[in-house]
């Protein structure tokens, strides 16, 4: 699918939605997976955090989400609405394309009216026109992924949460909708927190670049992203995009030393 040159808008310039000080997370068994995290994310703003495996990534969207509390420190989620794309595309199986994306509008409440046409709306500005009356099973990993996304965006989200939303999707997919995701990031202007072991997804996709350290998780560089508002695929093979995937990475690998 084409689409024009995406544009990110400018960094904190929105309201907050999300509010982390001095965060920790243990679990009854002793294990401690955060500790003394602190972050901000604004509407405008899309932030990613890199860490190592088992370093409480997903944890911490679980505390941003209101799935799971933490032990002690401040975690304000002032979003009225909250979209949250899991690692898996999480559809219905015996449910059409459009009725999984109708699926959240319709437990929150929506008439059917506005079900209706946020779904066909969405479904639209993802790129999957023409396969409403689907099941899972005949779409490929990123038309999943799409749906997955159109199903949140009914909700017209303040704040969307991505825990790793495209790991298991190969690198050709992976970067078209890391296209698609800005584009939409641009139309919307929610903020986002995303959940990335790729450097350069980081890099690509936001306005700024968390890195956690190994376990108990703590933030431990933090990257403004400078690359404006015009992000295309060209930008991966620029000397700057590989220069400031360097230090994130050289940053991740003190971190988890």
């Amino acid at each position: 699918m084409s689409a024009p040159a995406p544009s990110v808008p400018a960094a904190g310039t929105g309201t907050r939605v999300l509010h982390f000080r001095d965060v920790a997370k243990a679990f009854p068994d002793g294990t401690v997976a955060l500790e003394g995290v602190d972050l901000d994310v604004h509407r405008g703003e899309f932030v990613t955090v890199v860490g190592p495996s088992g370093c409480g990534k997903s944890t911490l969207l679980r505390i941003a989400s209101g799935l799971s509390p933490a032990t002690s420190g401040t975690a304000e989620m002032d979003a009225a609405r909250i979209g949250y794309v899991f690692q898996d595309a999480t559809l219905l199986p015996w449910r059409s394309v459009l009725k999984n994306v109708q699926l959240l509008a319709e437990l929150h409440g929506m008439s059917k009216t506005a079900t209706n046409q946020a779904s066909r709306d969405a479904i639209d500005l993802v790129g999957l026109s023409g396969h409403e009356k689907k099941l899972p099973r005949a779409l490929s990993g990123g038309m999943r992924m799409r749906a997955s996304l159109a199903r949140s965006l009914t909700l017209d989200p303040d704040l969307f949460l991505f825990d790793e939303p495209f790991g298991a999707l190969d690198e050709i997919t992976r970067e078209r909708l890391n296209d698609e995701l800005i584009r939409l990031f641009s139309a919307k202007g929610f903020g986002a927190l995303f959940i990335t072991h790729s450097v350069s997804e980081a890099v690509y996709l936001s306005t700024k670049v968390l890195v956690m350290s190994g376990r108990p998780g703590h933030i431990v560089d933090t990257f403004e992203v400078p690359f404006g508002a015009d992000r295309t695929p060209e930008l991966r093979f620029t000397p700057e995009f590989a220069a400031l995937s360097g230090q994130v990475s050289a940053a991740l690998r003190a971190g988890h030393s």
